[in-house]
């Protein structure tokens, strides 16, 4: 499974660096970025706590 970020979704609460910063940054407009594209960690708490639902887990 690969990690999927929808930009123009994106809303810049920052839920998603906090739950698992290994994998997710914000850039310097406060919207996400993929730092690795794996599932790891707790990435799939922080697909949940997604306030605009911009993040999901796709087949590669």
């Amino acid at each position: 499974m690969k990690v999927h970020a929808d930009r123009d979704r994106c809303v810049g609460s920052a839920l998603c660096v906090l739950t698992e910063p290994a994998v997710f940054d914000q850039d310097d407009g406060g919207l996400v970025v993929v730092l690795s594209d794996e599932e790891s960690g707790r990435v799939r708490d922080a697909i949940d706590l997604c306030p605009s639902q911009a993040l999901r887990l796709a087949a590669e």
